[in-house]
């Protein structure tokens, strides 16, 4: 029997295909707009997954149609009186409320009807996006995942050499900016219920293979490119640098916001320094 909070596949994978070809953006994109991780929604437009009933809330509020349509219920229509569409869509805009109330309060403190009162909109908007709070974690920690992966390819690309691409990585974990700390108080929760969570422990595993895999690279192209010690062992000090990169963060979000500077200016001081010492060319 087919669990009740499925959606039939019938034309629904055609019918959101053509959702996103409307959008004009690619798969990937249009996954991170509905807070969908991108491999969930290549398999369900393939066929060897259903959408769930919330995804495709998620979809059809992004386009602005009605979910009646994607299940083949109802033809094609615009929402009779729905509300003026939100920047970035609600969805995205409840996870990043979501963000911010869970490292402003940690994500235990946070109820939904907080998160409601911070969208203006009310907890069964919330719940028909994200039906427990599970989701919503989920969603927000993979929100931040995709914000600090964008970025560090962004700033990746303006370096002329591994070293610079090095220094690039340290500065952007470092939490001297309103966002870094709000993304790092989340990582903090992340730790904290990946202890407890299958899911957000698989979560856990993900992002920090996908972050120790770009720093294992760049540290490969530093040795290639002699600006790296020879001696250096990509994976280790990968593994190693990011522990600390974790462990000095930790220390400089247990401080007063007064002493925050400073205490940044020390980690990525603390940090090059170890760089210079272990890994760069002597």
């Amino acid at each position: 029997m087919e669990s009740s909070n499925e959606a039939p596949p019938a034309d629904t994978a055609a019918r959101v295909r053509e959702v996103i070809t409307a959008a004009g953006v690619s798969q990937r994109e249009f996954a991170r707009r509905i807070v969908m991780d991108p491999s969930k929604l290549s398999r369900s437009l393939s066929g060897t997954r259903r959408f769930t009933v919330a995804e495709l809330a998620r979809i059809a509020d992004e386009a602005r149609v009605d979910p009646g349509w994607l299940l083949g219920a109802r033809p094609l229509e615009a929402e009779a009186g729905a509300p003026a569409p939100v920047a970035g869509g609600r969805p995205l805009q409840i996870v990043q409320e979501t963000v911010r109330l869970v490292a402003e309060h940690g994500f235990h403190a946070v109820r939904v009807s907080d998160i409601a009162r911070a969208c203006a909109t009310s907890t069964a908007a919330i719940h028909y996006h994200f039906p427990g709070r599970a989701d919503l974690l989920e969603a927000a920690v993979r929100w931040c995942m995709d914000e600090d992966t964008a970025r560090r390819a962004a700033h990746l690309a303006e370096a002329d050499d591994a070293a610079a691409e090095l220094r690039q990585l340290i500065e952007l974990q470092t939490p001297r900016t309103e966002q870094q700390r709000r993304q790092w108080k989340v990582w903090l929760d992340l730790w904290a219920e990946a202890a407890r969570s299958t899911t957000v422990g698989r979560l856990h595993t993900e992002y920090y293979r996908q972050w120790r895999s770009t720093v294992a690279d760049v540290l490969r192209r530093g040795v290639d490119q002699g600006v790296f010690r020879p001696s250096v062992e990509p994976e280790a000090a990968a593994y190693a640098l990011t522990a600390l990169i974790d462990g000095l963060a930790t220390q400089v979000l247990s401080v007063s916001r007064e002493s925050f500077g400073s205490a940044a200016d020390a980690m990525h001081a603390a940090l090059l320094s170890y760089v210079d010492g272990t890994i760069a060319a002597e």
